[in-house]
């Protein structure tokens, strides 16, 4: 009975350890994707093109990373070529912005 115990708690241990390093894994791959990125986004913006993407992150996350992930997808396809100014990134974003509906409502 101990023996079946002891095998149980050791196979236990054993599936916890690697779940562990599976997740420790994965938490490097996720910093190794993040540091590409901010090195890609480091050449391609200006300082002050940098500063308002960060400050969109502040508000809309989700946004900011698809901004962040066209314009790496714009680089790699070979589309820019030289830095994005502030002004070319407020033309980028309004073209990316989701367009808003007007709702109306009409009494009866």
């Amino acid at each position: 009975m101990d023996d079946e115990l002891d095998e149980i708690r050791r196979r236990k241990l054993e599936e916890f350890k690697q779940e562990q390093m599976r997740v420790a894994q994965d938490e490097a791959a996720k910093e190794e994707l993040q540091a590409k990125k901010q090195s890609i986004l480091r050449a391609i913006l200006t300082t002050k093109a940098r500063e308002r993407l960060n400050s969109i992150r502040t508000t809309k996350p989700s946004f900011a990373d698809q901004v962040e992930l066209q314009l790496i997808a714009l680089v790699q396809s070979g589309q820019i070529r030289q830095q994005i100014d502030d002004n070319q990134l407020k033309r980028i974003l309004l073209m990316l912005q989701p367009k808003k509906k007007d709702v109306t409502i009409r009494r009866i």
